[in-house]
């Protein structure tokens, strides 16, 4: 593995750094992406418990904001509970933008690195060739190891420039998708809530689930 590395040339060293960084972001955001983490099962049925109950206090509040990104936006609409559904909304909504952020952190990064990869791949193909062309007019063709090397070069960086920049695209796209449906679930428990504690919906007692 080293010498195929070597002899392509020294553009394997930033596309080597990019499979390393693609990997740790692939590995860090398919761990904090997790459903069960970001809209946790049940949270708003507990939280209008709590209201119910009057066990809404500060310790709960502040647990909750901390707990998952779901829980962040709900205990921004907590804060305005006694004001209107539009202050809530807004509160929701502003807090929410943040969490957008908050579960898009480094996928640019793994974007950029799926664009630029196969460039990387391509400017060492581009370098090889010169280096064989530079040896044809310098010895002729009569030195078959020197072209050899420099089409190995171009061969080499290209395949790995590509083999960083197919998957890190395909996670991007995956990443993505995941955030847009994670952001519309919890659009939809948010407003949930706001319904509910606004009287526009309505609890199951059966189940202790809001509907």
């Amino acid at each position: 593995m080293f010498e195929l590395i070597k002899a392509g040339g020294w553009l394997m060293v930033p596309i080597l750094a990019c499979s390393v960084i693609a990997v740790a972001i692939i590995g860090e955001r398919m761990w904090m992406l997790r459903v069960r983490r970001v809209i946790p099962r049940h949270l708003v049925a507990e939280v209008w418990k709590w209201v119910r109950d009057n066990q809404l206090d500060a310790v709960r509040l502040q647990t909750l904001r901390s707990g998952s990104p779901l829980g962040r936006i709900l205990a921004a609409g907590l804060v305005n509970l006694h004001h209107d559904r539009e202050i809530m909304k807004e509160a929701i909504e502003d807090t929410g933008r943040h969490v957008v952020l908050e579960l898009e952190r480094y996928l640019n990064t793994l974007g950029t690195i799926a664009a630029i990869s196969p460039l990387l791949g391509l400017l060492g193909t581009v370098i090889g060739m010169i280096k064989v062309f530079t040896a044809i007019t310098t010895q002729g063709v009569g030195d078959p190891g020197v072209l050899a090397g420099g089409i190995s070069e171009a061969l080499i960086t290209t395949a790995a420039g590509l083999s960083v920049a197919i998957p890190a695209l395909m996670f991007y796209r995956y990443f993505r998708g995941r955030v847009d449906m994670l952001v519309m679930r919890m659009e939809e428990e948010a407003m949930k809530m706001v319904e509910v504690f606004q009287g526009e919906r309505e609890e199951d007692p059966d189940t202790e689930e809001v509907l």
